[in-house]
Order: C-alpha cells, then structure tokens, then sequence
C-alpha cells in the first residue's frame, strides 16, 4: 500500500523546541510579570499535546487547570495562518481552526510546529472530504476522470455559454418565423 502525502501529520504529537524558545522570548518582554508568565508557560509546554487521527484533532495541555478539545473535521469552517515577528524568525505560525460555535476567535490554535503548512492543507483536505465530494454533477458521473481544481468550474461555465446561445438563437429562429 503506497504512503498517503499526509501520515506524516498523524505522526505530529509534541510542539517543536523553538515554542518554547517563544514562549521565554514573551515571558521576558512581559518585564516583571516573568514571575508569573514564566511557570505558566513552561507547565504549558510540557503537557501540550496534539493527535490528528480519521475523525479530528485532539488537544490536551495543563496540569491543574487541564483543557481538552476534541474537533471533527466535519465541524471546521475556516483555516488561517498567522503568524508574528518572532514566531516567524524562529519558523513557527499557529494554525487557527475555527468552528460554527458562535466565538469571535479559534475554536482550537495549533501552535509550536514548523509544519504549519502541511497542517493546513492536511486539514482543509480533511474538512472537504467530511463535507463530501464538491465536485460538478458531470464529472462525478461514472466515465468521467476526477478534474483539478478550477477545470471543472471553467468546463461548467462553458456549458452554460453554450446552452444561452443555443437558446438565443431558437428565439431568434421563432422571433423570424412566428409561424412556427
């Protein structure tokens, strides 16, 4: 059985070493909150995990205050990248993922790893394929080769083209002979 381009996203568990670089950059421009920011973000590092499996993304992280989140891809709505001065000089983004649930910001941020673009479009392929195929009803038809993107749209529109100008001139044909 040949690999899948994407196993290589379910082997992601922990975050890379350099978010924890980042998170001591934050803590010490924090100034005097160190003391606090420090603790916090360090228990935080240690027990950040992530599982991406057939149904969705897990994640757990805390200790004492300990928060789950368990996401399908059926539930995601929208994916973005972002990304700061420091997160991007040490090769980092967090991967937003946001669901219909009604907040103003991310359901779930995958944050501390350097595949975020991978992530991205690993997750977007997922939230298609929950959703079902999108593809035009021509080319799910049996005898039809799957199109790349943006093929199918174009071969549509041309049908469309063509079946106004075949319409248009059947009016002109009757407009010329009312008889018929």
């Amino acid at each position: 059985m040949p690999a899948q381009p994407d196993t290589g996203i379910f082997a992601l568990e922990r975050p890379q070493p350099s978010l924890w670089k980042l998170y001591v950059i934050r803590c010490i421009l924090s100034g005097p909150a160190i003391f606090i920011t420090l603790p916090y973000h360090y228990f935080r590092y240690l027990t950040l995990r992530y599982r991406f499996d057939e149904e969705g993304i897990h994640m757990k992280v805390g200790i004492l205050f300990r928060r789950e989140v368990n996401l399908t891809y059926a539930r995601i709505q929208d994916i973005h990248l972002s990304s700061g001065f420091i997160q991007r000089w040490l090769g980092l983004a967090d991967v937003q993922v946001q669901t219909a649930s009604g907040n103003s910001g991310a359901e779930l941020v995958i944050e501390g790893f350097r595949e975020f673009e991978a992530i991205r479009d690993f997750l977007y392929s997922r939230m298609r394929g929950a959703r079902g195929d999108s593809r035009p009803a021509a080319a799910a038809q049996p005898g039809h080769a799957p199109q790349a993107a943006g093929e199918g749209s174009v071969e549509l529109l041309l049908q469309i083209r063509d079946e106004l100008r075949r319409t248009r001139e059947a009016l002109e044909t009757r407009s010329q002979h009312p008889d018929v």
